[in-house]
């Protein structure tokens, strides 16, 4: 256990550190946020066509009402951090890599629920708005990621025990 906790840390510092390099950060974790504009503006644009993206900006045309998708609200540090939980446990890589994958989505998809109830939130309500974006889906997203590992731990094979 202390293996896995040190290797989790480990791996967690270097990945960390590195989400905050300017390259990684210019050729990487902006493209990607954009990228998440883009997604949400579209899922909005089937059923509201109001809405427009530019850069990380997700906007509605009927009010001027926007938001920024910055950096803790695009869904990589929740990532991160099943990434070196994932990467820090002893598993096969093969496991790993779907475990992964799955999580991934599965951060991602509930990010961008996460975006586009705020975007509908901060037209409707300031307050709500604020008390949603602070408290509730800062921690609902990063216990998706917990929920993944945890599923993907009882989804690895058990080592058969010597006869």
């Amino acid at each position: 256990m202390l293996g896995f906790i040190l290797k989790f840390l480990a791996i967690l510092g270097v990945l960390f550190y590195a989400e905050l390099l300017q390259p990684v950060d210019h050729h990487v974790i902006e493209p990607f946020t954009a990228a998440i504009a883009k997604v949400s503006v579209w899922l909005v644009g089937l059923f509201d066509s109001h809405a427009i993206s530019y850069g990380k900006i997700l906007q509605s045309t009927t009010n001027g009402f926007a938001i920024s998708i910055e950096r803790g609200c695009n869904g990589v540090e929740a990532v991160i951090i099943l990434v070196a939980a994932m990467l820090a446990f002893p598993a096969p890589w093969k496991h790993r890599l779907a475990g992964l994958g799955v999580g991934f989505g599965a951060i991602q998809s509930l990010n961008l629920v996460r975006i586009i109830s705020l975007f509908y939130l901060g037209q409707w309500n300031r307050t709500w708005f604020d008390w949603f974006h602070l408290y509730l889906w800062q921690a609902l997203i990063v216990l998706d990621a917990l929920v993944v590992f945890l599923l993907w731990l009882r989804w690895l094979p058990r080592e058969r025990a010597p006869a």
